[in-house]
C-alpha cells in the first residue's frame, strides 16, 4: 500500500471538496495524483524517501516541512485536477451511471473543465515553488538528483502546455 502524502482532512480543508463527499469516490485520485505528479517533479528517490518515512512514522525535520509546506499543496490541487473529471459519474452493480443530487444543478463539461484548469493552473504555481526550494536547499534533499536506470528523474518545469498528439 502506498503511503499517502496528503490526508482527507487536508483536501477538504484546502479545496472545494465537501467534507460530505464519501472518501472512497476520490482517494485513488490522490494516489493517482501522487504518484503521476509528485513523483515526477520529486524523482523516485526523494519521492521514495518520503513515503518511506511516512510508513515508518519518521517524518521530520527538512522532509516534514518540505511535505507540509510544498507538497502538500500540490498534491491537493493535483488530485482535483485528476478527480473532478470523474466526480459526477459511478459504476455499480445497475451500470455506469452519473449521480444527480437533488435540490440541485449539474454542471456543464465546459464548467468542470474551467474547474480542472484553474486548479492545474494553482497546482502549476505551487510546484514551481516547490521545485524552486528543492533546488535552492539541495544539500537537505540528497535524493533528488540521486536518482539511477529506470528511476523517474525530477522534472524541472512546472508548466502545463497541453498533450502533443
Amino acid at each position: 500500500m502506498t503511503a499517502l502524502f496528503i490526508t482527507r482532512q487536508d483536501l477538504v480543508q484546502s479545496s472545494i471538496l465537501n467534507g460530505n463527499v464519501d472518501t472512497d469516490k476520490f482517494i485513488q485520485f490522490i494516489k493517482i495524483a501522487q504518484d503521476i505528479h509528485i513523483q515526477n517533479y520529486l524523482g523516485t528517490s526523494l519521492y521514495n524517501k518520503i513515503e518511506s518515512d511516512i510508513e515508518g512514522s519518521s517524518l521530520s525535520g527538512d522532509y516534514l516541512a518540505l511535505v507540509n509546506n510544498y507538497i502538500k499543496p500540490v498534491l491537493i490541487h493535483f488530485a482535483l485536477v485528476d478527480y473532478l473529471p470523474f466526480s459526477a459519474y459511478t459504476l455499480n452493480n445497475g451500470g455506469f451511471v452519473k449521480l444527480l443530487p437533488d435540490n440541485a444543478e449539474s454542471v456543464t463539461k465546459d464548467e468542470v473543465e474551467y474547474l480542472v484548469e484553474k486548479h492545474r493552473n494553482f497546482a502549476q504555481f505551487y510546484t514551481r515553488r516547490m521545485i524552486d526550494y528543492i533546488r535552492f536547499n539541495l544539500e537537505k534533499f540528497p535524493e533528488y538528483y540521486s536518482n539511477s536506470n529506470d528511476d523517474m528523474h525530477p522534472d524541472d518545469d512546472a508548466t502545463f502546455t497541453g498533450w502533443v498528439l
